[in-house]
């Protein structure tokens, strides 16, 4: 494993580490987000993508309002090979951003009418009821401009960005948790795009995609916090049964 790639998995590492060395026990809490984002040095995003893999593992909990609980002092071991959750989605969202930014601007140099026409049919798609052709439309839209660059390095980059959506146990499980709370396509924010593309205006388009991204990292950082808050309503709704179940005795 690269130290210099998985940011967020030095962080999951050194929190399992600690966990397992007996600093904290079975019910434990830990410290909150900001603190270890502040210790560890790193954004709240990878922060939170390595809260994420821990809890996948099994070894911590999220409890909304009260904080993040351990669950097993032990990493599960893997059958073949330490477990690895490959690229997180707010990994593949930061480095969408950055490509995607610039590939809004270079199209904006090169883009044709029937590109733009296509880009306002995929539009009208994203409305879709149907979540996943709406992310289909959104995977498109998003592709339809890197090949506006006619570059082919940053098209393979793009689309490969792109698939390992679906690679990644990390990112799926993310989106995941996104997706069953509302992910929609932003068609406010894609307009923008589209708008400075057909002004053929560089730095607008730049601005436009790269402000889109930003906000979907933020929607992904609200969903993840929303999930927690179902799951205790969940909880508090099964123990309020439990009793009314007793008292009915």
């Amino acid at each position: 494993m690269s130290d210099t790639v998985k940011l967020y998995r030095k962080i999951a590492d050194a929190v399992a580490e600690s966990i397992e060395s007996g600093q904290y026990a079975i019910g434990d809490r830990l410290p909150t987000e900001r603190e270890l984002a502040e210790h560890f040095g790193v954004s709240r995003p990878t922060l939170r993508e390595a809260m994420i893999a821990l809890e996948m593992l099994g070894m911590i909990e999220a409890r909304h309002g009260l904080g993040i609980y351990v669950t097993a002092t032990a990493r599960p071991v893997a059958p073949s090979a330490e477990i690895d959750f490959e690229i997180g989605a707010f990994e593949l969202i930061e480095a969408r951003r950055l490509f995607e930014g610039e590939a809004a601007a270079l199209a904006a140099t090169s883009i044709g009418d029937e590109q733009i026409a296509a880009l306002e049919d995929l539009l009208r798609k994203m409305h879709d009821e149907e979540e996943i052709r709406g992310e289909d439309a959104d995977r498109e839209f998003h592709l339809t401009i890197a090949r506006a660059t006619g570059n082919g390095a940053i098209i393979a980059t793009i689309e490969n960005l792109w698939d390992w959506r679906n690679r990644s146990p990390l990112a799926r499980n993310i989106l995941a948790r996104a997706r069953g709370l509302g992910l929609e396509p932003r068609i406010a924010e894609h307009r923008r795009v589209v708008e400075a593309l057909k002004a053929r205006d560089p730095a607008t388009a730049r601005l436009a995609m790269r402000d889109h991204l930003e906000r979907v990292i933020d929607h992904l950082l609200h969903a993840t916090e929303t999930e927690a808050v179902q799951r205790a309503k969940q909880e508090t709704k099964a123990r309020r049964d439990t009793i009314a179940k007793r008292v009915a005795i």
